[in-house]
């Protein structure tokens, strides 16, 4: 198990296929709604307190859980500060998400440019290649949120499952992505095509500074 933080209210927690065995769970009660997975998360929370400072006493906290191809699971959890504590105990909203081992099409909704240009520079500072990760990289806006849609996703790629569990620290997985790549072409701005990452970095990705 791995823990990141990803700002003062952000974290990721990263587990392995070796992890979930080891704590005798599968992947149906991992995803549900039963007491076993609700203590599974109170534990992690309380170990995040441990490693990383994380502390989520009197916070409302949200988490969204992802399902990596190779049997990994990432955790993203929010905390934030109710305007009047009613109790003690924490009150946990989890958001499920579930990503197709086989998947070739994926969605990913950023709620501003900047946070793309961020993601840009990640992805230039973590020596990721935009060449052969995909045959099509689409970026769109719509209604005021930009999608990036990768067509045709290469699963042999390297590092495919490091750069999907850390793209979630910049925009979100998008659902139903099929349906809603026809919605973008349709009714979206297309802004760029081919490969937007490349396009990306050549033009908004931040330069890194050398240390």
């Amino acid at each position: 198990m791995r823990f990141e933080k990803l700002n003062e209210d952000k974290i990721r927690i990263t587990l392995s296929h070796e992890d979930l065995v080891k704590k005798d769970i599968d992947f149906h009660s991992f995803m549900s709604n039963s007491l076993e997975s609700q203590d599974l998360f109170f534990d992690m929370l309380e170990e995040a307190e441990k490693e990383i400072g994380f502390i989520t006493k009197d916070y409302l906290i949200r988490i969204e859980a992802l399902a990596m191809a190779g049997g990994d699971f990432v955790l993203t959890v929010t905390r934030s500060l109710p305007e009047k504590t009613k109790t003690n105990r924490k009150k946990v909203h989890i958001k499920r998400k579930k990503m197709n081992t086989n998947a070739t099409q994926i969605i990913y909704s950023f709620s501003s440019f900047e946070d793309y240009c961020s993601f840009l520079s990640f992805f230039r500072k973590n020596h990721f290649s935009p060449i052969h990760l995909a045959e099509q990289i689409l970026f769109y806006e719509y209604h005021g949120i930009y999608y990036l849609v990768l067509n045709q996703i290469n699963l042999s790629y390297p590092s495919l499952r490091k750069l999907f569990s850390s793209i979630t620290e910049f925009a979100s997985f998008v659902n139903h992505s099929e349906v809603f790549a026809s919605k973008l072409s349709e009714s979206g701005k297309l802004i760029m095509k081919h490969n937007a990452i490349r396009i990306g970095l050549k033009h908004f990705a931040k330069k890194i500074p050398r240390t």
